[in-house]
C-alpha cells in the first residue's frame, strides 16, 4: 500500500493483515455469517407449514373477492348463479331442442343444469388461477407470504360461490321431479375431491400465466373445447355407443366428466350406477391426488420467480 507525504514523495505501507475471511467464497462466507438469499424458497415441508399459518389469511382474502367481485353489477352477486342458469338455457335451446341431445336422457333439464354448475366450477377455478400470480403482481411484491396462497385463495373463492349456487341447482333437480335421498350426500366427497382437482390445476396455469401473459387470452378457448368434450350437454355413453372403444375410455376418464358424473349420479335418480363409468370413484380420487399434488409441487419449484422481473 502507498501514501503520499508531505513533500511528494510517496511512502510505501505494510500490506492489510491477513484475516479469517480470507479465501472463503461468497456461499461460504454466507454460510458463516447465517445469510440467506432474499426470498428462496423453502423446502416443501416447511412451505407448507407456511402456507397452513396463513390459512385465516386464504380464507378472508377469498370472501373478500368475492363480496367485490360483483359490485359494479346492479343485481350484485346474483350474476354468480344467473351466469350458469343463462348458460343453461342457451344451451337447452341449442343442444337439447335443435340438435337433439336430450333424446334417450331422462329428466334433461337436470341434466344439463348439473353439468353446467359442475362444469363452471372448474372453468372459473382455471380463469382466475391463470391470473392469480400476474394479476396481484403489487401484493405479491409488497408483502412475504407463500405464494401459492393466491391460487389457493381464489380456488376456494369459486368454492364458496359454488356452495351458494348449489341451493339453486338442488332447487332445480326438485322441481323437475326429484326426491331427495341418502345418496344426495355422495355431492360433498365429489366435490371435494374436484375442489382439490381444481387447486392444482390451478396453480398449474398460476405458474405458466406469471409468464405467459397471453395465456389468460388464449384459456378460454381452451375450456370452450374442453367443456364440449366433457359431455356437459350430452350423454357421452348414448353419444359413443357406435364410436370406437378408445374413444369412449378418453372421453370417460376426462377429469371434468368424471366430476360431472359423480355429481349427476349423486343428485338424478336416473343415472344409475350401471351408467357410471368403471372405477369412476377411483378416477375422481386419482385426478385429485395427481393433479392437486403434482401442481402444488410445480408451483412451490417457482417460488422464488413470482414477482421478479
Amino acid at each position: 500500500m502507498s501514501e503520499t507525504t508531505h513533500n511528494g514523495a510517496v511512502a510505501v505501507g505494510a500490506p492489510p493483515a491477513p484475516t479469517a475471511d480470507d479465501g472463503l467464497s461468497p456461499s461460504q462466507l454466507a454460510a458463516k455469517y447465517g445469510l440467506s438469499v432474499s426470498g428462496a424458497r423453502p423446502g416443501l415441508a416447511e412451505y407448507t407449514r407456511q402456507l397452513w399459518g396463513r390459512r385465516h389469511f386464504i380464507n378472508e382474502f377469498a370472501k373478500a373477492r368475492t363480496a367485490a367481485q360483483y359490485t359494479q353489477a346492479r343485481l350484485g352477486q346474483l350474476w354468480q348463479v344467473m351466469t350458469p342458469l343463462l348458460n343453461a338455457a342457451v344451451y337447452y335451446l341449442i343442444f337439447g331442442v335443435l340438435i337433439g341431445t336430450r333424446k334417450g336422457v331422462d329428466n334433461f333439464i337436470a341434466f344439463l343444469v348439473t353439468g353446467i354448475f359442475i362444469f363452471t366450477f372448474t372453468q372459473t377455478s382455471v380463469l382466475s388461477g391463470v391470473r392469480a400470480v400476474a394479476g396481484n403482481l403489487g401484493l405479491i411484491r409488497a408483502l412475504h407470504f407463500p405464494r401459492a396462497s393466491m391460487p389457493i385463495a381464489f380456488t376456494l373463492m369459486q368454492l364458496q360461490q359454488l356452495m351458494m349456487s348449489m341451493f339453486v341447482l338442488v332447487a332445480i333437480v326438485l322441481m323437475t321431479g326429484e326426491v331427495p335421498d341418502a345418496s344426495w350426500l355422495l355431492i360433498i366427497p365429489a366435490l371435494i375431491t374436484q375442489w382439490i382437482f381444481n387447486t392444482g390445476l390451478a396453480m398449474i396455469v398460476a405458474r405458466l400465466g406469471s409468464k405467459m401473459t397471453d395465456l389468460a387470452q388464449l384459456m378460454p378457448f381452451i375450456l370452450r373445447t374442453w367443456m364440449y368434450t366433457s359431455g356437459v350437454m350430452y350423454s357421452i355413453e348414448n353419444l359413443t355407443a357406435h364410436a370406437p372403444h378408445y374413444v369412449r375410455i378418453l372421453l370417460d376418464i376426462n377429469p371434468a366428466a368424471v366430476y360431472i358424473d359423480l355429481a349427476r349420479f349423486a343428485l338424478i335418480d336416473s343415472v344409475t350406477s350401471s351408467q357410471l363409468p368403471p372405477h369412476v370413484w377411483i378416477s375422481a380420487v386419482a385426478w385429485a391426488v395427481l393433479v392437486g399434488v403434482g401442481g402444488y409441487i410445480y408451483f412451490w419449484k417457482a417460488e422464488e420467480q413470482y414477482g421478479r422481473g
